[in-house]
């Protein structure tokens, strides 16, 4: 449950402000890693000659779900048998990690480059859902808001529309943080899984 939200007419408000909140964050994330790497269109960026994508987060009835994807090198494995070899070999390492996705599927995409011209990829796609609980502690917010009321000027919180009270604009910017610190975490561990994988088939 969503702490805080204690009808429908709130939720529907502190959901609208998390719709605006979520893609910022992201973005953000995305940027920095166009920044550190290879740059590419939309949300994805490049390190290694392998393409990496952020998916935009969305909200769901309990909480939030986003998908990242990775390309599968397929230059440098022949067959589709190595190609599903690869992809086993990246899905056994994500799941031993500290959290796990929801689903890992090998997609095939179809990039339409000049409109005249496709690429066809193979791609790993990690889909993940947090449970609004996940990405707050109650008890920490609640110290945080008497605190704030006893001494306004000891943080800045920002205005977010549609949102009154203290807690609430806790609540909103520590689930905002906490996607971002998920998300940059398990992109970091994409990337060293496949690092990692790679090298296996490249000694």
């Amino acid at each position: 449950m969503f702490l805080f939200f204690n009808d429908t007419a709130t939720t529907e408000i502190y959901t609208l402000s998390l719709h605006d909140a979520l893609p910022i964050c992201l973005d953000k994330l995305t940027s920095e890693m166009q920044a550190k790497y290879q740059p590419k269109k939309g949300n994805r960026f490049n390190l290694s000659k392998i393409t990496y994508e952020i998916g935009s987060p969305k909200i769901y009835n309990k909480g939030i779900e986003f998908e990242v994807s990775s390309k599968i090198p397929q230059d440098e494995l022949q067959g589709q048998k190595k190609m599903e070899k690869y992809f086993n070999k990246i899905k056994s390492f994500i799941m031993k990690g500290k959290k796990k996705p929801d689903s890992i599927d090998m997609e095939n995409i179809v990039w339409d480059v000049d409109k005249d011209t496709e690429k066809k990829r193979d791609y790993v796609k990690l889909s993940y859902r947090y449970k609004f609980d996940e990405l707050y502690d109650e008890k920490k917010i609640m110290k945080e808001s008497e605190a704030l009321k006893n001494s306004p000027s000891s943080k800045d919180i920002p205005d977010i529309p549609g949102v009154v009270t203290i807690s609430g604009k806790l609540v909103l910017l520590s689930i905002r943080d906490s996607i971002y610190e998920n998300v940059k975490a398990i992109i970091q561990d994409f990337i060293n899984v496949n690092s990692k994988v790679r090298k296996e088939f490249n000694p």
